[in-house]
């Protein structure tokens, strides 16, 4: 009882210093971060709560909050990572796993865009394929869906397609194309948790897709985390196994029973001989799973996952009908029809016959403590690691080529109020007056 006591006098003391006023915001001083994570005395009590209990590892908390996620993007299963990055990994080992039917092989090609994040196309060198590079739309940053003909080959098994800073991608044809040739779909919805294509969540659309709770993104695991979003069963048993250690036993999953939902731990054999099934190994694994006290925390944030999306809409407005008044020097995001994204971040890049560049603006926003981002990798291929790859590309990559030297970002997260996006504006508006 004394425990109790002292916890709830922790949990009161965490409201008391999360209800303190923020300090107040300085123009000039006071940095404005292009991703900040948004957690309070709720979070840090739920956290505090998985600690107490003694047990660290992923457990009821983490099943529950697996099952949440699934729910909200509208999959049937999900499971926790230790990273998107991870989860990638594991989307495109998945697909390559020898208990899959007609599995992907060494050197079978995937279809990814030029502009993409790095851990997009990584997995798909350690398992050996080979990207198919393909332009991406200037104004969506996405891959230019025309383009698929020109990149199919009878190597093609697999699109690897990214919701770019949460815009998404044309479904519709990506799914009809890759429906027509027999083709995997691996979402990376990094960037898009809460979007939408023709009313259905981005996430939900292909085999497998993937999450981050990286600071950054839309909401937060203590700093860390990811999820692969699984609609197929023997999908769920291929990930679970990757995921933890390459082990063969899958019904003991997060916060499951010690011996199983089978209850059969002891009467699998390895060559004739007994073995405990949790200790039966299938697969060369990883162990890429996060902790208790992570999905504690996402328990919560997911709560408010409704609010973060929103508040992220409307700044993107805001920025939006701030910035139709500078078409001049800016080529715009935009959003497809059917689309309703849960923006990352806004995306402006820099027409070639500006009087400025982009060294010169973004140097200025910095200056005055605002800050800046480049389209993460540009075009991939001009990243030093990806000179030596084996790949192909589809046409010039004209548009990832200038996304690479002319785009930069913004944040728009929720943690900007109304005097931020002000200061910000204003400080556009200061830099482009002398032009």
């Amino acid at each position: 009882m004394k425990q109790k006591k002292i916890q709830q006098q922790i949990t009161d003391l965490l409201h008391s210093y999360y209800s303190e006023k923020p300090q107040k915001f300085v123009p000039g001083e006071t940095p404005i971060l292009y991703a900040q994570a948004i957690y309070d005395d709720k979070e840090v009590s739920e956290m505090l709560d998985s600690v107490l209990s003694g047990w660290l590892g992923l457990s009821k908390k983490g099943a529950l909050f697996e099952q949440q996620l699934a729910d909200y993007v509208g999959v049937k299963h999900s499971l926790l990572t230790n990273s998107g990055s991870s989860a990638n990994l594991l989307a495109v080992s998945a697909l390559s796993s020898w208990q899959l039917p007609n599995h992907l092989q060494p050197g079978d090609e995937a279809i990814v865009a030029a502009c993409s994040f790095p851990t997009t196309v990584n997995p798909l060198i350690q398992n050996q394929l080979v990207p198919v590079f393909v332009d991406v739309n200037p104004e969506t940053h996405n891959l230019n869906a025309d383009h698929l003909d020109k990149a199919l080959s009878n190597k093609t098994r697999l699109i690897m397609i990214c919701h770019n800073f949460g815009n998404p991608n044309e479904m519709d044809k990506v799914m009809a194309f890759a429906k027509k040739h027999k083709l995997f779909v691996i979402e990376d919805n990094c960037d898009a948790l809460g979007s939408t294509y023709d009313g259905k969540k981005t996430g939900s659309f292909g085999q497998l897709a993937t999450e981050s709770f990286y600071p950054a993104h839309h909401m937060t695991l203590a700093g860390e985390g990811g999820a692969i979003l699984i609609n197929e069963n023997r999908l769920l048993r291929i990930v679970q196994s990757l995921r933890d250690w390459g082990r063969a036993c899958w019904c003991g999953a997060s916060g499951g029973p010690p011996n199983g939902v089978c209850n059969a731990r002891f009467k699998f054999k390895i060559d004739g001989m007994p073995y405990d099934h949790k200790y039966i190994f299938n697969h060369i694994g990883y162990n890429l799973k996060p902790t208790e006290m992570q999905a504690a925390m996402g328990l919560q944030q997911i709560k408010r996952l409704p609010e973060f999306v929103e508040k992220r809409k409307n700044n993107f407005k805001i920025y939006h009908k701030f910035f139709s008044k500078y078409q001049d020097f800016f080529i715009l995001p935009k959003a497809l029809p059917k689309s309703d994204p849960s923006w990352f971040s806004y995306l402006l890049t820099v027409k070639e016959d500006a009087p400025f560049d982009r060294f010169e603006i973004t140097n200025f926003l910095e200056e005055h403590k605002i800050q800046t981002r480049p389209s993460f990798s540009g075009n991939i291929l001009r990243q030093p690691a990806y000179k030596r790859i084996e790949h192909r590309v589809v046409g010039t990559l004209e548009h990832s080529d200038k996304i690479f030297q002319h785009t930069f970002f913004i944040g728009i997260h929720p943690g900007l109020t109304e005097e931020h996006l002000n200061y910000v504006m204003d400080t556009f508006d200061k830099f482009l007056a002398k032009y």
